[in-house]
């Protein structure tokens, strides 16, 4: 198996997986004329959101969010549509790192029908002059964001451990991967901070999680001990710990490198756990934002989540649910059970995917228009 994969090589030297031009509304107000100027233009997508300026609520966690996302290997060029040049400022960070972009705003095109008809035709201009062709790289330039949802009582036994497989394979060639939702973590951080490059590494893990089961402790909630969502309860998941080192197998058996911010910038190589909710849309454009090219989102009860801008595979832990959501599913995680592959192969195969799918396959998600975009705030 080659450990290259063909990705488009950005200005900055990152590489994306695939050569999307973005239209990205910054206020609320700015959503209609987002999805008019993409509506119909190949290569073109449009995202929403539902703030009415970036600095209304969280407002560094927001614009780092935007800034990221932006910015992705996966972006080849930018049309920011805001309400008035003061939203040009993703703009100029856009510029920094050599993506092609432009701003139009409603002010200075009388509204919603001028500026969706200006941004239409920036992004057509930014499309055409896209001359960016596919190169052979090294998988050390892929990074990975690791994504459960509907987890079951075989997620921990099938899909999760195959993933956690893949991830130590990727980074042992040089790749990043990326573990998220603190969330179902707790019960797991002493045995995900043994797994350390570093007693600083080591105490910023048990701190993450620490810091989360605080903040729902202040609530007046003690989730130790307790049962997970009714969904996971159905699946057969009986505690949180349970669920949680189920979870954590996503993250293989590596060595840990760091802890993230939520969107912070994923360095390339290695394993970090990233500060994210529980919330799988908003886990996703965290992981994205820091940078990564591919989500790979395990299932045992179906999701058809996928990313506006990466490719989201989805793993089913269970042959059933893979074969009741047959046009929502990739791979089936759950022929472990049946002895036609180990959790060792499976993971082989999963990374055989992943690099496939940055070389261009379209996963489920991408060929049903699976586009989902979310913006995680904490504050009031």
């Amino acid at each position: 198996m080659s450990d290259t994969f063909s990705g488009y090589v950005r200005p900055d030297g990152r590489v994306g997986v695939r050569d999307h031009v973005l239209v990205l509304a910054m206020r609320s107000v700015a959503n209609v004329a987002a999805r008019r100027a993409a509506a119909g233009l190949e290569g073109v997508v449009a995202v929403p959101q539902e703030l009415e300026r970036p600095d209304q609520v969280d407002g560094e966690r927001v614009r780092r969010t935007l800034a990221g996302f932006a910015t992705n290997p996966n972006v080849g060029g930018l049309v920011v549509v805001g309400l008035d040049a003061s939203d040009g400022w993703l703009v100029e960070h856009a510029a920094e790192s050599g993506i092609p972009c432009a701003l139009v705003t409603l002010a200075e095109h009388r509204g919603t029908n001028g500026a969706a008809e200006a941004a239409a035709a920036a992004a057509s201009r930014l499309r055409a002059a896209a001359t960016t062709q596919r190169r052979s790289v090294s998988v050390s330039e892929l990074i990975v964001g690791l994504e459960c949802g509907g987890s079951d009582a075989l997620s921990g036994i099938t899909a999760n451990p195959a993933l956690g497989v893949a991830s130590d394979r990727l980074v042992a060639g040089g790749g990043g991967s990326i573990l998220a939702e603190i969330p179902e973590l707790i019960g797991a951080e002493e045995s995900l901070a043994a797994r350390a490059i570093s007693s600083e590494v080591a105490a910023a893990v048990r701190g993450v999680i620490d810091d989360f089961e605080r903040s729902i402790r202040d609530l007046g909630v003690d989730v130790r001990g307790a049962q997970p969502s009714p969904g996971n309860q159905a699946g057969g998941l009986t505690t949180i710990e349970e669920k949680a080192l189920g979870a954590a197998k996503k993250g293989g058996k590596g060595p840990i490198s760091g802890v993230l911010d939520y969107a912070e910038r994923c360095p390339r190589g290695g394993l970090y756990i990233m500060d994210t909710p529980g919330q799988d849309i908003e886990q996703m454009v965290g992981m994205v934002a820091g940078g990564a090219q591919i989500v790979a989102f395990t299932t045992g009860r179906g999701t058809p989540t996928g990313s506006p801008i990466a490719p989201c595979l989805k793993i089913a832990t269970n042959s059933d649910v893979a074969a009741r959501l047959v046009g929502d599913i990739d791979l089936d995680a759950g022929v472990i059970l049946a002895g036609v592959e180990s959790v060792a192969s499976m993971g082989e195969v999963i990374y055989a995917r992943l690099l496939a799918v940055a070389s261009g396959e379209l996963t489920a998600a991408e060929r049903n228009g699976e586009r989902q975009f979310a913006l995680s705030v904490v504050g009031t």
